[in-house]
């Protein structure tokens, strides 16, 4: 059977089907109509209409969201996008598409494609971050997403930075109304803000920043290690909670040069360990994982 996921973004909305052995048939983007909760609705909608002339029968369709259901209101919330939260988005998806809709965080669609066919693949236990415009976490065991009893398995972005400084403890608080998330500190978006405030200086893209420091800037390598060292301090706590098989790294941030090497050393001295040996990998699907993960939750719609 063909699957169909959807990843619903901030700024566009992608369509897949996947075929049996999780080769993509078609997709499709669309602008997202932002701030329009029924607009989105409609565009999901017709780009699903679109999906099944390639599909063909479905069970269901998989949706990757900003945010979560709530597992007791079934209303959704925490999205960024904030006129889906309150909505009964799966719900409503379910009326109009007419088949069984299952929503999952786009950061758990995300590690979920990687855990299947990508670079967490045959991995038990794989922690999949996502380091883009935001900042997020998802968990999969055994090929299955884990949500969690609340829904929030894997909210790593809206955690605190460990061991925060004075300095970092001082930022602004994070739209989410906490101090020092994670968001705050190692998204792509937050080490250009970083990068503007320490320096006193107009706002350069972390592509940028990284080219800077590969040519020996000073300011732009000071940069990096900053936010090298906050990912080692928080991957340094989920090693030592979750230990997973396989760390994956996702969106824009990750394909900066070096990163990977760079984070053993960083992640050493915050694990209860004299040695470790997790392998780090950038994800195989890059900015595709998400529509794939929706697609692959199709598999978990009886269930």
């Amino acid at each position: 059977m063909n699957r169909i996921g959807i990843d619903l973004g901030g700024t566009k909305i992608e369509a897949a089907v996947l075929g049996r052995n999780g080769d993509m048939l078609w997709s499709e983007r669309v602008a997202t109509p932002k701030g329009d909760y029924a607009g989105t609705l409609r565009a999901i909608a017709e780009l699903v209409q679109r999906a099944k002339i390639i599909s063909g029968d479905v069970t269901g369709v998989g949706v990757a969201t900003p945010g979560s259901e709530n597992p007791q209101t079934q209303l959704h919330r925490n999205a960024n996008s904030t006129c889906l939260n309150g909505m009964p988005l799966r719900q409503d998806l379910q009326r109009m598409i007419g088949v069984q809709v299952r929503t999952a965080n786009d950061a758990n669609c995300f590690a979920l494609s990687e855990a299947i066919d990508g670079a967490g693949s045959g991995a038990p236990i794989v922690f999949g971050v996502i380091l883009g415009t935001g900042c997020g976490g998802g968990i999969v065991v055994d090929k299955i997403v884990r949500n969690g009893a609340n829904g929030i398995a894997g909210e790593w972005g809206h955690t605190a930075l460990p061991n925060a400084l004075d300095v970092e403890r001082a930022r602004e608080k994070c739209w989410c109304g906490r101090a020092c998330c994670l968001e705050q500190f190692l998204s792509g978006s937050a080490v250009e803000m970083d990068h503007a405030l320490v320096n006193s200086t107009a706002r350069i893209s972390l592509k940028h920043i990284g080219e800077l420091a590969a040519v020996g800037d000073a300011a732009s390598a000071a940069t990096l290690n900053r936010w090298i060292d906050r990912l080692g301090r928080a991957l340094g706590g989920v090693i030592n909670l979750l230990d997973p098989d396989v760390i994956v790294l996702g969106g824009g941030a990750s394909l900066v040069g070096g990163l990977v090497d760079r984070l053993a050393p960083a992640i050493l001295p915050h694990i209860f360990a004299d040695s470790w040996s997790t392998p780090i990998r950038v994800a195989k699907f890059g900015d595709s994982s998400g529509v794939r993960g929706a697609a692959w939750l199709c598999d978990t719609l009886a269930s």
